[in-house]
Protein backbone atom coordinates (compact mmCIF):
# COMPACT_ATOMS: atom_id res chain seq x y z
CA UNK A 1 0.00 0.00 0.00
CA UNK A 2 1.80 3.28 -1.15
CA UNK A 3 1.29 6.25 0.75
CA UNK A 4 -1.90 8.91 -0.12
CA UNK A 5 -1.40 11.11 -2.44
CA UNK A 6 -2.73 14.47 -2.59
CA UNK A 7 -2.54 18.39 -2.64
CA UNK A 8 -3.67 20.84 -0.11
CA UNK A 9 -4.62 24.96 -1.48
CA UNK A 10 -7.11 27.25 0.07
CA UNK A 11 -7.90 28.48 3.85
CA UNK A 12 -11.74 26.95 5.62
CA UNK A 13 -13.27 23.42 6.43
CA UNK A 14 -12.00 20.77 4.68
CA UNK A 15 -13.43 20.04 1.21
CA UNK A 16 -11.80 16.66 -0.52
CA UNK A 17 -12.13 15.95 -4.11
CA UNK A 18 -12.20 12.65 -6.03
CA UNK A 19 -11.66 13.21 -9.56
CA UNK A 20 -12.76 11.04 -12.05
CA UNK A 21 -11.28 9.40 -14.72
CA UNK A 22 -8.18 7.52 -13.68
CA UNK A 23 -7.79 9.92 -10.97
CA UNK A 24 -5.09 12.12 -12.63
CA UNK A 25 -6.41 15.91 -11.21
CA UNK A 26 -5.30 17.66 -14.41
CA UNK A 27 -7.28 21.00 -15.64
CA UNK A 28 -8.95 21.15 -12.06
CA UNK A 29 -6.47 24.02 -11.46
CA UNK A 30 -9.05 26.95 -12.00
CA UNK A 31 -11.74 25.44 -10.23
CA UNK A 32 -9.70 24.30 -7.24
CA UNK A 33 -8.83 28.14 -7.00
CA UNK A 34 -12.60 29.14 -6.97
CA UNK A 35 -12.99 27.36 -3.97
CA UNK A 36 -9.78 28.07 -2.15
CA UNK A 37 -11.59 31.18 -0.60
CA UNK A 38 -14.15 29.06 1.09
CA UNK A 39 -12.30 25.60 2.12
CA UNK A 40 -9.20 24.12 2.49
CA UNK A 41 -8.97 22.17 -0.37
CA UNK A 42 -7.72 18.53 -0.91
CA UNK A 43 -7.52 17.18 -3.86
CA UNK A 44 -6.74 12.96 -3.98
CA UNK A 45 -4.52 11.56 -6.50
CA UNK A 46 -5.35 8.05 -6.24
CA UNK A 47 -3.08 6.34 -8.55
CA UNK A 48 -0.44 8.99 -7.98
CA UNK A 49 -0.22 9.62 -11.45
CA UNK A 50 0.34 13.48 -11.05
CA UNK A 51 2.94 12.77 -8.04
CA UNK A 52 5.73 10.69 -9.69
CA UNK A 53 3.97 7.53 -10.75
CA UNK A 54 2.63 8.25 -13.89
CA UNK A 55 3.89 5.20 -16.46
CA UNK A 56 4.35 2.82 -13.22
CA UNK A 57 2.62 -0.56 -13.92
CA UNK A 58 -1.56 0.30 -12.77
CA UNK A 59 -3.58 -3.10 -12.25
CA UNK A 60 -7.12 -3.04 -12.38
CA UNK A 61 -8.82 -0.62 -10.11
CA UNK A 62 -11.80 -0.82 -7.09
CA UNK A 63 -13.87 1.25 -6.36
CA UNK A 64 -13.22 -0.01 -2.19
CA UNK A 65 -9.06 0.82 -2.98
CA UNK A 66 -10.29 4.45 -3.91
CA UNK A 67 -12.60 5.03 -1.04
CA UNK A 68 -10.01 3.30 1.11
CA UNK A 69 -7.47 6.12 0.06
CA UNK A 70 -10.15 8.80 0.41
CA UNK A 71 -10.20 7.85 3.82
CA UNK A 72 -6.53 7.50 4.34
CA UNK A 73 -6.59 10.86 3.31
CA UNK A 74 -9.02 12.38 5.44
CA UNK A 75 -6.74 10.49 8.56
CA UNK A 76 -3.69 13.09 7.38
CA UNK A 77 -5.61 16.15 6.64
CA UNK A 78 -8.40 16.72 8.54
CA UNK A 79 -7.90 18.00 12.18
CA UNK A 80 -9.45 15.51 15.11
CA UNK A 81 -12.96 15.95 15.82
CA UNK A 82 -13.69 17.88 12.35
CA UNK A 83 -16.29 16.23 9.48
CA UNK A 84 -15.28 16.79 5.85
CA UNK A 85 -17.34 18.23 2.60
CA UNK A 86 -16.94 15.84 -0.19
CA UNK A 87 -17.05 16.24 -4.03
CA UNK A 88 -16.35 13.26 -6.32
CA UNK A 89 -17.18 13.46 -9.96
CA UNK A 90 -17.50 10.36 -12.81
CA UNK A 91 -15.11 7.82 -11.08
CA UNK A 92 -14.37 9.65 -8.24
CA UNK A 93 -18.34 10.16 -7.76
CA UNK A 94 -18.24 6.47 -7.49
CA UNK A 95 -15.65 6.17 -4.82
CA UNK A 96 -17.59 9.22 -2.82
CA UNK A 97 -20.47 6.90 -2.73
CA UNK A 98 -18.93 3.87 -1.52
CA UNK A 99 -16.87 6.82 0.98
CA UNK A 100 -20.24 7.32 1.96
CA UNK A 101 -21.32 3.62 3.12
CA UNK A 102 -17.76 3.07 4.54
CA UNK A 103 -16.89 6.01 6.14
CA UNK A 104 -19.61 7.96 6.90
CA UNK A 105 -17.86 9.39 10.59
CA UNK A 106 -15.89 11.82 8.92
CA UNK A 107 -18.40 13.07 6.64
CA UNK A 108 -20.33 16.05 6.57
CA UNK A 109 -21.83 16.60 3.45
CA UNK A 110 -20.64 14.26 0.27
CA UNK A 111 -22.17 15.63 -3.50
CA UNK A 112 -21.43 12.47 -6.03
CA UNK A 113 -21.65 14.12 -10.05
CA UNK A 114 -23.12 12.01 -12.23
CA UNK A 115 -21.77 8.73 -10.65
CA UNK A 116 -21.85 6.37 -13.50
CA UNK A 117 -23.61 3.51 -12.03
CA UNK A 118 -25.57 2.65 -14.74
CA UNK A 119 -26.28 -1.00 -12.94
CA UNK A 120 -29.35 1.07 -10.90
CA UNK A 121 -30.94 1.62 -13.90
CA UNK A 122 -33.88 -0.29 -14.98
CA UNK A 123 -31.88 -1.17 -17.94
CA UNK A 124 -28.76 -1.44 -16.20
CA UNK A 125 -27.38 -4.04 -17.40
CA UNK A 126 -27.23 -3.38 -21.38
CA UNK A 127 -25.69 -0.02 -20.35
CA UNK A 128 -22.93 -1.95 -18.43
CA UNK A 129 -22.57 -3.97 -21.20
CA UNK A 130 -22.17 -0.91 -23.66
CA UNK A 131 -19.38 0.06 -21.08
CA UNK A 132 -17.90 -2.91 -21.54
CA UNK A 133 -17.93 -2.77 -25.35
CA UNK A 134 -15.98 0.89 -24.94
CA UNK A 135 -13.39 -0.81 -23.10
CA UNK A 136 -12.98 -3.30 -25.65
CA UNK A 137 -13.17 -0.97 -28.77
CA UNK A 138 -10.46 0.75 -27.26
CA UNK A 139 -8.41 -2.47 -26.80
CA UNK A 140 -8.76 -3.23 -30.14
CA UNK A 141 -9.16 0.34 -32.22
CA UNK A 142 -7.41 2.93 -29.61
CA UNK A 143 -8.16 6.08 -27.64
CA UNK A 144 -10.35 7.72 -30.49
CA UNK A 145 -12.65 5.08 -31.39
CA UNK A 146 -13.18 4.35 -28.00
CA UNK A 147 -14.14 8.27 -27.14
CA UNK A 148 -16.22 8.11 -29.74
CA UNK A 149 -18.26 5.38 -28.58
CA UNK A 150 -18.58 6.42 -24.98
CA UNK A 151 -19.82 10.07 -26.33
CA UNK A 152 -22.70 8.28 -27.78
CA UNK A 153 -23.26 5.80 -25.17
CA UNK A 154 -23.56 8.51 -22.33
CA UNK A 155 -25.77 10.30 -25.29
CA UNK A 156 -27.96 7.19 -25.53
CA UNK A 157 -27.43 7.49 -29.63
CA UNK A 158 -26.12 4.85 -32.26
CA UNK A 159 -22.38 5.39 -32.75
CA UNK A 160 -22.37 5.00 -36.40
CA UNK A 161 -19.14 4.62 -38.12
CA UNK A 162 -15.90 4.60 -35.47
CA UNK A 163 -12.69 6.23 -36.15
CA UNK A 164 -9.56 3.81 -37.49
CA UNK A 165 -6.66 3.39 -35.26
CA UNK A 166 -4.70 1.11 -33.32
CA UNK A 167 -4.26 -0.51 -29.59
CA UNK A 168 -1.78 1.82 -27.47
CA UNK A 169 1.64 -0.15 -26.69
CA UNK A 170 1.40 -0.76 -23.28
CA UNK A 171 4.05 1.90 -22.43
CA UNK A 172 1.81 4.08 -24.39
CA UNK A 173 -0.64 3.34 -21.93
CA UNK A 174 0.73 3.69 -18.80
CA UNK A 175 2.01 7.29 -20.22
CA UNK A 176 -1.96 8.40 -20.81
CA UNK A 177 -4.41 9.02 -18.16
CA UNK A 178 -7.34 8.15 -20.30
CA UNK A 179 -6.34 5.38 -21.28
CA UNK A 180 -5.48 3.97 -18.09
CA UNK A 181 -9.15 4.69 -17.17
CA UNK A 182 -10.19 2.63 -20.56
CA UNK A 183 -8.08 0.03 -19.37
CA UNK A 184 -8.49 -0.19 -15.70
CA UNK A 185 -11.21 1.97 -14.32
CA UNK A 186 -14.29 2.49 -16.33
CA UNK A 187 -15.11 -1.50 -16.18
CA UNK A 188 -14.85 -1.72 -12.47
CA UNK A 189 -16.52 1.24 -11.60
CA UNK A 190 -19.66 1.24 -13.99
CA UNK A 191 -20.18 -2.45 -12.43
CA UNK A 192 -20.45 -0.79 -8.66
CA UNK A 193 -23.97 -0.79 -7.24
CA UNK A 194 -24.13 0.76 -3.92
CA UNK A 195 -26.74 -0.48 -1.58
CA UNK A 196 -30.16 0.84 -1.48
CA UNK A 197 -31.26 3.02 1.52
CA UNK A 198 -30.04 6.41 3.25
CA UNK A 199 -26.44 7.16 3.81
CA UNK A 200 -25.26 7.93 7.06
CA UNK A 201 -23.96 11.57 5.70
CA UNK A 202 -25.92 13.88 3.96
CA UNK A 203 -25.59 12.77 0.25
CA UNK A 204 -26.30 15.29 -2.39
CA UNK A 205 -26.47 13.13 -6.08
CA UNK A 206 -26.02 15.77 -8.82
CA UNK A 207 -25.90 15.99 -12.66
CA UNK A 208 -25.47 18.61 -15.34
CA UNK A 209 -27.82 20.85 -16.99
CA UNK A 210 -26.10 19.93 -20.44
CA UNK A 211 -26.67 16.04 -19.68
CA UNK A 212 -30.33 16.59 -19.55
CA UNK A 213 -32.08 13.81 -21.63
CA UNK A 214 -28.81 11.46 -21.47
CA UNK A 215 -27.54 8.27 -19.72
CA UNK A 216 -25.75 9.84 -16.54
CA UNK A 217 -28.65 12.32 -15.51
CA UNK A 218 -31.41 9.73 -15.84
CA UNK A 219 -28.92 7.63 -13.81
CA UNK A 220 -28.63 10.30 -10.81
CA UNK A 221 -32.53 10.23 -10.64
CA UNK A 222 -32.58 6.77 -10.05
CA UNK A 223 -29.82 7.32 -7.36
CA UNK A 224 -31.31 9.73 -5.64
CA UNK A 225 -34.48 7.82 -5.21
CA UNK A 226 -32.51 4.11 -4.46
CA UNK A 227 -30.58 6.67 -1.89
CA UNK A 228 -32.87 8.74 -0.85
CA UNK A 229 -30.41 11.64 -1.73
CA UNK A 230 -31.24 15.29 -2.52
CA UNK A 231 -30.65 16.36 -5.59
CA UNK A 232 -28.66 19.34 -7.74
CA UNK A 233 -28.30 20.46 -11.48
CA UNK A 234 -24.83 21.72 -11.94
CA UNK A 235 -23.69 23.87 -14.88
CA UNK A 236 -22.20 22.16 -18.05
CA UNK A 237 -22.49 18.50 -18.62
CA UNK A 238 -20.32 15.49 -17.72
CA UNK A 239 -17.24 16.87 -17.48
CA UNK A 240 -19.01 20.79 -16.39
CA UNK A 241 -15.79 20.43 -13.42
CA UNK A 242 -13.42 21.52 -16.56
CA UNK A 243 -15.94 23.46 -18.68
CA UNK A 244 -17.40 25.65 -16.34
CA UNK A 245 -15.10 25.78 -13.02
CA UNK A 246 -15.65 29.16 -11.78
CA UNK A 247 -19.41 28.62 -11.72
CA UNK A 248 -19.02 24.71 -11.15
CA UNK A 249 -17.49 25.82 -8.09
CA UNK A 250 -20.17 28.62 -6.77
CA UNK A 251 -22.81 25.95 -7.47
CA UNK A 252 -21.06 23.54 -5.04
CA UNK A 253 -19.93 26.35 -2.60
CA UNK A 254 -24.10 27.07 -2.52
CA UNK A 255 -24.92 23.58 -2.29
CA UNK A 256 -22.42 22.95 0.27
CA UNK A 257 -22.42 26.08 2.44
CA UNK A 258 -26.32 26.39 2.05
CA UNK A 259 -25.66 29.97 0.70
CA UNK A 260 -28.01 31.63 -2.37
CA UNK A 261 -30.93 31.41 -4.03
CA UNK A 262 -29.60 27.62 -5.19
CA UNK A 263 -28.86 26.34 -1.85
Amino acid sequence: MTDPSYDITGRGPVLLLLPGGAGHPMGLGPMTEALSGHFTVVTHDPLGLAHGRLGEPVADQRVQDWSDGARRVLDETLPEGETAYVLGTSAGAVAALDLATRHAERLRHVVAHEPPCVGVLPDGARQQAAFREVCEVYRTKGLAAAAALMTAVLEERDAGDLPEGRPLTREEELRTPMALALAHVIGPFTSYVPDAGPTRTRLTVAAGADSRGQLLYRTAEFLVKRLQADFAEFPGGHLGILQHPVDFADRLTRTLLGTGPWS
